[in-house]
């Protein structure tokens, strides 16, 4: 079970052992300057940014990997469709291409909440209008969200920030949706929201207001308005927070609870998740459940209300029974058939959720599943190392096309499968990723890159533009990758560690450069529940282990000189810190202590660490410091707000890089040829320059941070990314980034 977590606002806080962890900014201490020195005046003066270099960016395949929560096509239109996800933007379906077109990738560092796509709308009278209501978390450390509205289905965007939050990484991201434009009028929207009722515009989304007659009372916690949808000229709205579950309004004034609706005796308190309408029978079709989803539901139904007579029936496909907990989700009725109605069943982790089709308005069901015939082949991965692929999970997005009824999307926890004939079934997922990506390593031979991801482990990259071969990284099997290391001197020899799937084994090593791997040995007894990042000495020989609990409990590291046989704690190295060791010497490695603003070194092959510089930003878990490729004792510290600082003494000493205003991730890729400091890798971080950029965006040195260049734009800036960069070492100019939720990005310059 892949599930994810929520960010902590508290800098001190570590990462959850679960996917899509953003840390809110913190405050920086500043260094003191018995640590930190002033760059000289002369080279300060030398200093001179230049503005920006054009790129070409894209998306690294892996072939989704995230929770799509809703899928929408269009009903006047031919082939076009909407997909939102729960932290990584909007899609547009390309029918031409046959992949989806990321819309909201224009989105920046201080706009990383509104990666979240709470809830997508299209106008069915003008087929060019798009409407998305984003923001990811509801939680009083999380800024507002907004409601972005296109006249040319998301080429562009006009934007209206809202005075409440939104929850689209929150419980009951896959109801809805929870935005709809009138049918009665195009003019006006509708927005169900979590804790602030039902709010209304008039004015196609550029201005909101509560609507004082919805009469449901919100609560502080709860779900609130579930769902909204058209039947007619009629609106429906669900209601997820006990009492009257379904309101109605036909627009001459006010709210009422539907008649005759499902009772909390007959449907047993449930939250209605979802709802369709077949304008040719009338008929309204409603999924409900126990909660919210897409965790913790263990009963569900479906009901349908005749809307003309006002009859409703129980046309349940299968009840949820003692040893079959799940409820109900996805529900997606068929524009060319009458009575023909697709739902989904989710949370069923025992016999696998399943998608059931009645032809007779629910008289009679089929299950999909059971005649399915899936192929992963275009995306490995969806094995889970070396399993049959399931055909789904967490399934509470389901859609068949209004122009060919034979073709059905439905999303997990992880892709978007489709069929075009009920029986076999593939991922329909090109152009849509939406990974949470924790570290990344492009060796300087065999594959391109290797990345380590939130919930689905480690992969080898032999090709950019397609879905690993290998699939995740097997033997073990991880969720959520929390280190990965190189021996630079001997890169063949790569290690890794994370959270256990399926087993107790929380860390393997690999002497292939990671196409295949081993598990330790051995491993320290708190590895497996609270596995954290590992380092591997330039040779291979010695390797260190840090550890901390999800909750931020730090443990003692651990060392091994036979490759995984033993371990010995160190209890001179700073407890719960990121090893790293030195690109040339096997003998040094080195730990930031961001508890205390203290660099630890070793030089004994990390038997014993002694301090350093002192003095240095502390406070954040996020500080982290990078050693330069290729030099000994030559390291950056990314001190986010507190800047850039460097030490080329093996951190005795730092001295701030002058016209560096803050830094967030940093790494290292091939030197440009005959140019600066003849030989010196290229730097790239995530950081900001005044003199490139305002705010924080991806930059490029190629003389040692003397001076930098922006290599992204205003169309290329996905919310927050300050956990990953690193170049290539074969291809000067190459750059790959790491997303809190839109995969691996990667640039080459025009």
């Amino acid at each position: 079970m892949r599930a994810p977590s929520v960010p902590q606002p508290e800098p001190a806080r570590q990462n959850a052992p679960r996917r899509r962890t953003v840390l809110a900014g913190a405050a920086v201490v500043a260094a003191s300057a018995a640590a930190v020195l002033p760059a000289a005046g002369p080279a300060a003066a030398a200093r001179r940014p230049r503005r920006a270099q054009p790129h070409r960016w894209r998306t690294a395949a892996i072939g989704g990997t995230g929770f799509v929560t809703g899928i929408l096509f269009h009903p006047a239109v031919r082939g076009l469709a909407y997909a939102r996800t729960d932290i990584g933007g909007a899609y547009r379906w390309d029918a031409a291409a046959a992949r989806w077109k990321p819309l909201t990738d224009h989105l920046g560092w201080d706009d990383w909440n509104l990666l979240g796509v709470e809830a997508l709308a299209v106008d069915p009278a003008h087929p060019d209008r798009l409407y998305l209501a984003l923001g990811t978390y509801a939680q009083s450390w999380a800024g507002p969200g907004a409601v972005l509205r296109s006249e040319d289905r998301g080429a562009t965007w006009a934007r209206t920030d809202l005075t409440v939050r939104l929850g689209a990484n929150e419980d009951g991201r896959g109801a809805g949706e929870r935005l709809l434009v009138d049918p009665r009028d195009s003019e006006t929207l509708w927005l169900g929201t979590r804790h602030d009722g039902l709010l209304r515009s008039t004015d196609r989304g550029a201005t909101w207001a509560a609507d004082p007659a919805f009469p449901a009372t919100v609560r502080a916690g709860g779900q609130g308005v579930t769902l909204l949808v058209a039947a007619g000229r009629t609106v429906y709205a669900g209601w997820g927070d006990g009492g009257t579950a379904l309101y109605r309004t036909d627009g001459s004034g006010g709210w009422e609870a539907v008649p005759g609706q499902p009772s909390a005796d007959a449907a047993s308190s449930k939250v209605p998740i979802r709802a369709a309408y077949d304008r040719h029978t009338r008929a309204l079709y409603v999924s409900y459940a126990d909660g919210p989803g897409p965790n913790n539901q263990s009963d569900g139904s479906v009901h349908r209300l005749d809307t003309v007579t006002g009859t409703w029936t129980d046309v349940t496909p299968v009840a949820p029974g003692s040893g079959d907990a799940f409820g109900y989700g996805g529900v997606a009725v068929d524009a060319a058939r009458p009575g023909t109605v697709v739902v989904s069943t989710n949370n069923r982790w025992g016999p696998v959720d399943t998608l059931f089709r009645s032809t007779d308005g629910g008289a009679h069901w089929t299950s999909l599943k059971d005649s399915a015939v899936l192929d992963a082949s275009e995306t490995p991965y969806l094995k889970w190392g070396g399993e049959t692929p399931k055909f789904g999970w967490w399934i509470q997005a389901v859609a068949v096309d209004p122009y060919d009824s034979r073709h059905i999307l439905f999303g997990t926890g992880a892709t978007i499968y489709g069929t075009r004939d009920l029986v076999r079934w593939a991922p329909e997922i090109r152009g849509l990723e939406e990974s949470a990506v924790r570290q990344l390593i492009a060796p300087p031979s065999g594959a391109r890159l290797l990345s380590g991801l939130g919930d689905i482990g480690v992969m080898y990259h032999d090709s950019l533009t397609a879905s690993p071969s290998r699939g995740m990284a097997s033997n073990p099997v991880s969720g959520t990758a929390t280190g990965l290391a190189l021996a630079t001197l001997k890169p063949s020899y790569v290690v890794r560690t994370g959270w256990p799937s399926g087993s107790t084994s929380a860390g393997a090593f690999s002497r292939d450069g990671g196409a295949s791997w081993r598990p330790f040995a051995t491993q320290p007894e708190i590895a497996a529940s609270a596995p954290g990042p590992v380092a591997v000495s330039a040779d291979g020989a010695v390797l260190l282990w840090s550890f901390i609990h999800w909750d931020g409990t730090k443990y003692p590291a651990h060392r091994s000189t036979d490759g995984g046989a033993t371990w010995a704690e160190v209890t001179t190295f700073p407890k719960g810190g990121t090893p790293v060791a030195d690109p040339l010497d096997p003998a040094r490695f080195y730990v930031y202590d961001t508890d205390t603003g203290t660099v630890f070194r070793s030089t004994d092959r990390g038997a014993t660490f002694t301090r350093a510089a002192t003095g240095l930003p502390s406070g954040d878990v996020q500080f982290r410091i990078a050693a330069a490729p290729g030099r000994s004792g030559d390291l950056w510290l990314s001190a986010k707000d507190g800047g850039l600082l460097r030490s080329t003494d093996g951190g005795r000493t730092f001295t701030a890089v002058a016209g560096c205003q803050a830094s967030h991730a940093l790494g290292f890729g091939k030197a440009a040829p005959a140019k600066g400091r003849a030989g010196y890798p290229a730097v790239f971080q995530t950081g900001r320059v005044s003199a490139t950029h305002d705010g924080v965006a991806v930059l490029r040195s190629d003389d040692a941070g003397r001076t930098w260049v922006r290599i992204n734009d205003d169309s290329h800036q996905w919310g927050w990314t300050g956990e990953v960069i690193t170049g290539d070492p074969r291809v000067h100019g190459r750059v790959y980034l790491g997303t809190n939720g839109r995969g691996i990005q990667y640039a080459d310059p025009e």
